[in-house]
C-alpha cells in the first residue's frame, strides 16, 4: 500500500480494520467528526481529516488535511422571518443564547443563526448530498464506554447524561440506530441505513441545543424511557412491529424544533405558529409537522406503498399530539374508565393505539421518577427554561406566565406541584396496567423525590 508522503500523517481516534479497508467507499475519520457526514453539534477545536481510497485505484491509501474547526462568535440579532407581534420582537433563533460583550476591533466574527425547519429548502443540506457510486454502511465501531452504556440501555437507571458526553453529543443519533438494530426494525421495514443514519442526524440537528431542557438530550432520554417500557411485559408480547416503529420515531421526534417557550407564550405574542394552528396544540402540532418533513426529506420509508405512508404519518401525529400537557385529563380519563371496567383489549387496534398514546404521556414527564442524581439535573433544566421566559416578557412587559418568575417560584415548589398534580395520577393508571417491577420501581423513585422537594432539610432551595 502506497502512502501519498507530502500529506501529514493524521492522529487516529482509533485504528482502522482490515476487513473496512478492504471495502470500497470512503472513510471518515478524526477526534470530533460526526457520523456520516453529520454536522458535530459541538465545535471543537481539534483537527480533523479523512482516509479515502478509490474503487479503480485500490492500492492507494490518500490522506486529506481537512484543517481546524474553530468556533465562531455570535454576530449581531437578526428579525425572525413571520415575525410575532409588533411589540414583541423575539428572535427564536437565539433565544437561549447569553451573548458576552463583543471586544472592540475584533474581526472574522461572523452571524451564524440557526434556520428553522420551515425556513429551509428541502436540498440545503449537504449531508444529503450523497456521492455516486455504490453505497456501503461501513461498520461502527464504538468505543468500549458507549457500547458497554448500549449493552445496560434498558436499565431504567441509565445514565443518559454520560451518554451524551461519551458520544460528544451525538447520543441522539447513537442510541436510537442502536434501538432500531436491537428491535429487529431495520430489518422488517427494509429500511436502508444511509437513509435511517441520515434522518436521525437531520433530527438532532433540529433541536435547539440553547434550549436548556427541550433539546435532542430530552429526545433522547424519553427514547430511551420509550424503549424500557416497550420491552415490559404487556407490550412486548402484544404491540406489531409497527406499533414499536411509531413508538421509536414519535419519541424522537416529540419536541422536533421546540422554540423553548410554551403554547401561552406564542399566543400572546401573536406568533404565526398560534395562528396557523389556531391556538391548539400549537407546538405538538408543528413538532408532527416537521418529523413529517424529515421522513419525507429523508426518504426513509420512500420504499412503502404512499397508503401505508399516509396512515404512518397519521398515527404519528396522534402519538406527538397526545403529548399535549393541556390535554392530559382526556386521555387519562379514558384510560383509567378501561381499566376500571377492565375491558382494555391490546388485540383491539384503536386500545393498543390509546395504550400507545399513555405510553407516550409515560415517557415523555418520566423525569421525576428517575432515581435523584438524574431527577434533580432534570427539574434544573426545565425550570432554567421557565424563567428564561419569565426574563423575556418581563423584558417586553408582558404578564409573567405561571411557574415562570425566578422571583416569586421555586424548583422545589414547581416540581412539587408537578408531580402531586401531573406525573402522579398518571404513572398510578400506569401501574395499574402494568404491574411489574419497573412500575414500583418508577413509583418508588416519584415517592422519594416527592419527599426530597417537600422537605426542606433534605434538599435546601438553591437557584436553578
Amino acid at each position: 500500500m502506497e502512502v501519498c508522503s507530502q500529506l501529514p500523517v493524521l492522529p487516529l481516534d482509533r485504528p482502522v480494520p482490515q476487513h473496512v479497508l478492504r471495502r470500497r467507499g470512503a472513510i471518515s475519520l478524526g477526534t470530533s467528526s460526526a457520523l456520516f457526514g453529520g454536522p458535530s453539534p459541538r465545535q471543537l477545536c481539534k483537527r480533523r481529516g479523512g482516509v479515502s481510497y478509490n474503487s479503480a485505484d485500490q492500492a492507494v491509501l490518500y490522506l486529506h488535511l481537512l484543517g481546524d474547526v474553530k468556533q465562531r462568535g455570535p454576530g449581531p440579532s437578526e428579525p425572525v422571518r413571520g415575525a410575532p407581534h409588533s411589540h414583541v420582537k423575539v428572535d427564536y433563533q437565539r433565544f437561549h443564547c447569553h451573548q458576552g460583550p463583543v471586544r472592540p476591533g475584533a474581526r472574522g466574527l461572523k452571524s451564524h443563526h440557526r434556520r428553522l425547519s420551515f425556513q429551509r429548502g428541502l436540498k440545503s443540506r449537504h449531508l444529503l448530498q450523497r456521492p455516486s457510486g455504490p453505497q456501503h454502511l461501513l461498520d461502527q465501531v464504538y468505543n468500549c464506554q458507549v457500547q458497554c452504556m448500549l449493552d445496560k440501555v434498558d436499565s431504567w437507571d441509565f445514565d443518559i447524561f454520560m451518554f451524551d458526553r461519551a458520544t460528544n453529543g451525538n447520543g441522539l443519533v447513537t442510541l436510537t440506530f442502536h434501538l432500531f438494530l436491537q428491535l429487529g426494525l431495520t430489518r422488517l421495514f427494509r429500511l436502508d441505513p444511509i437513509k435511517l443514519r441520515s434522518f436521525l442526524v437531520m433530527v438532532q440537528a433540529d433541536y435547539h441545543q440553547r434550549n436548556p431542557y427541550h433539546n435532542s438530550l430530552h429526545a433522547t432520554d424519553v427514547t430511551q424511557a420509550m424503549y424500557c417500557f416497550l420491552r415490559q411485559p404487556k407490550l412486548a408480547t402484544t404491540l406489531s412491529s409497527c406499533d414499536m416503529l411509531l413508538a421509536l420515531v414519535a419519541a424522537v421526534t416529540h419536541d422536533l424544533d421546540h422554540p423553548g417557550v410554551n403554547q401561552g407564550f406564542l399566543v400572546r405574542t401573536g406568533h404565526h405558529l398560534a395562528a396557523l394552528y389556531k391556538n391548539s396544540s400549537v407546538l405538538e402540532s408543528h413538532h408532527w409537522r416537521c418529523a413529517v418533513s424529515l421522513l419525507r426529506e429523508s426518504g426513509l420509508l420512500d420504499h412503502l406503498p404512499i397508503t401505508d405512508r399516509l396512515n404512518l404519518e397519521e398515527r404519528l401525529g396522534s402519538l406527538i399530539l397526545a403529548t399535549d400537557i393541556s390535554q392530559q385529563n382526556r386521555y387519562l380519563a379514558r384510560f383509567r374508565e378501561h381499566l376500571d371496567r377492565e375491558d382494555l383489549s391490546m388485540a383491539d387496534p384503536s386500545h393498543r393505539h390509546l395504550v400507545l398514546q399513555i405510553t407516550m404521556k409515560c415517557a415523555d414527564i418520566c423525569n421525576p421518577c428517575r432515581v435523584w442524581r438524574l431527577c434533580s439535573q432534570w427539574s434544573s433544566r426545565v425550570t432554567a427554561e421557565f424563567f428564561h421566559q419569565g426574563d423575556v416578557e418581563k423584558k417586553h412587559g408582558m404578564a409573567v406566565s405561571p411557574l415562570c418568575d425566578r422571583l416569586s417560584d421555586s424548583t422545589a415548589h414547581i416540581q412539587a406541584g408537578f408531580i402531586r398534580h401531573v406525573v402522579e395520577p398518571l404513572f398510578r393508571e400506569w401501574c395499574r396496567f402494568s404491574c411489574t417491577s419497573l412500575s414500583h420501581h418508577m413509583l418508588a423513585h416519584l415517592q422519594t423525590n416527592l419527599d426530597r422537594w417537600t422537605d426542606p432539610s433534605q434538599h435546601p432551595e438553591t437557584p436553578p
